[in-house]
């Protein structure tokens, strides 16, 4: 199965590469590759939460979490925005560059690129992030650079907000009108028999997890990306970065994991 080689290709990456290397490595080499011989515009959306994590660690502040989402008080904002918009953001971009690529790091605040208001006030200030303005972006592209992410935004009154990262990354491919391969450590969904799924309906979806096929954390992972494939209007793909060779593939339009279709 392949998509429109001619749309950008947003990448939300996460799991443990971002505090990998050696992974990270290998998928900017794929990227610098590929972008030698194609067209494609590639960005890269991030979080990296295990740097929060540590950071809050540290700091002995206390992480809760409420249904996945990092409660963030107001007062911590500042020290997570510090994490992922700076260092996260920095370190990948800092890899990218070693790695031969003209990186840009950003936020969804530049060029106006996402709105984003406050999703729940029980969460502090976490973020929802809806489309924006995507001509700086876009102008940014077309210099032939790759724009690394940082899911960290503004709202209209410049307060900063932490907006999970793979819904950043479907507000930025609504905002680029994008194709979005949500990347991590796990290749997509698999049957009983651990043979990789193609593609999922949200009712084929729902029948694995009644019969148990999809548990645990995957159920939150197949949620979430049908979600993105409802919002955005269009199939995404949920894929790993384990094996960089299929890499290539991946970004000219093939599917290497499970592909999710809206309704």
């Amino acid at each position: 199965m392949t998509v429109n080689q001619t749309m950008p290709l947003v990448i939300k990456l996460g799991g443990a590469a971002l505090s990998c290397s050696d992974t990270l490595s290998q998928l900017f080499a794929a990227i610098e590759t590929y972008q030698q011989q194609a067209q494609r515009q590639i960005v890269i959306v991030h979080g990296g939460g295990y740097l929060v994590d540590d950071l809050m660690a540290q700091l002995n502040l206390k992480t809760v979490k409420k249904n996945g989402l990092r409660v963030t008080p107001y007062e911590q904002i500042p020290v997570i925005a510090g994490a992922l918009a700076g260092t996260a953001n920095k370190l990948l971009q800092g890899q990218a560059i070693k790695d031969g690529l003209n990186a840009i790091g950003l936020s969804l605040a530049d060029g106006g690129l996402c709105q984003v208001e406050e999703l729940n006030p029980e969460l502090g200030a976490v973020g929802k992030a809806v489309p924006g303005d995507s001509t700086v972006l876009q102008a940014i592209l077309n210099t032939g650079a790759l724009p690394i992410i940082s899911s960290i935004g503004l709202t209209q009154q410049g307060q900063l907000m932490n907006v999970n990262a793979d819904q950043a990354a479907v507000a930025v491919a609504g905002a680029l009108d994008a194709e979005l391969v949500l990347l991590s450590d796990v290749s997509g969904v698999l049957d009983g028999k651990g043979h990789l799924i193609e593609s999922l309906t949200e009712q084929q979806a729902e029948a694995l997890i009644k019969g148990q096929v999809i548990t645990d954390g995957m159920i939150v992972k197949v949620e979430a990306a049908l979600e993105a494939a409802n919002d955005l209007g269009r199939s995404i793909q949920v894929a790993t970065w384990r094996y960089p060779e299929k890499l290539a593939k991946l970004f000219a339009g093939e599917c290497i994991g499970t592909l999710f279709l809206p309704k």
